[in-house]
């Protein structure tokens, strides 16, 4: 028996939503809340916010669900709805959006676990939070185009093509933001990472 994917669920579930069932855009709602305020909290510096933006994105996933003709992935589809409802909400209150680094934690940030060295010591330990808040301020100094990438990529672990839908932007100009974002935080990581005794770097 052939096994369902998460696109194929998706889209049962969307023309079950587009047929007038609202229990079923509910289930992508609660399948998604949490990963598209994930991805907005990356945005919205405001943690009291992210709510209100949360809910606008799925106000208007649900508006638009109609034209939504499966040519790309649910969740692009949407996540690109999440970035496009972040950033005019900040627009019209005069902010660019940024990420909310201090706000998220650690388990939040940037995933640079394969960065880490395998033993732990109080000075090891706190060079892996000096290298954790250096990479998030890295990241939050990027222009919004690399810092969308960087974060659809290392945080969400979404491939090139999804980016690109998502970004609406050709994937040679994903890898290009993603290779910029990864040597700006290269660059101030370096002197953390000799430090701790490795070589390994973004």
């Amino acid at each position: 028996m052939e096994t369902r994917t998460q696109r194929d669920i998706d889209q049962e579930l969307v023309l079950r939503a587009q047929s007038g069932d609202k229990r079923a855009f509910e289930l992508l709602v609660v399948k998604y809340q949490r990963r598209v305020e994930r991805l907005l909290s990356r945005l919205v510096r405001d943690a009291s916010e992210i709510d209100d933006v949360a809910q606008e994105t799925f106000i208007r996933a649900y508006r638009a669900l109609p034209a939504f003709r499966g040519e790309s992935a649910f969740y692009t589809w949407l996540y690109r709805i999440a970035i496009n409802t972040a950033k005019n909400y900040l627009a019209t209150r005069g902010r660019r959006p940024q990420l909310a680094a201090e706000q998220q934690g650690d388990e939040e940030s940037v995933d640079i676990s394969e960065q880490m060295p395998d033993y732990h010591t109080p000075e090891t330990e706190l060079s892996n939070r000096q290298i954790v808040t250096t990479v998030n301020e890295v990241v939050e100094s990027l222009p919004d185009e690399l810092r969308v990438a960087i974060t659809l990529r290392e945080l969400e672990g979404l491939s090139y093509e999804d980016i690109a839908a998502i970004m609406n932007c050709p994937i040679g100009t994903v890898r290009s933001r993603i290779f910029r974002a990864r040597e700006a935080i290269a660059a101030r990581l370096r002197p953390l990472l000799d430090h701790v005794g490795t070589d390994k770097r973004w």
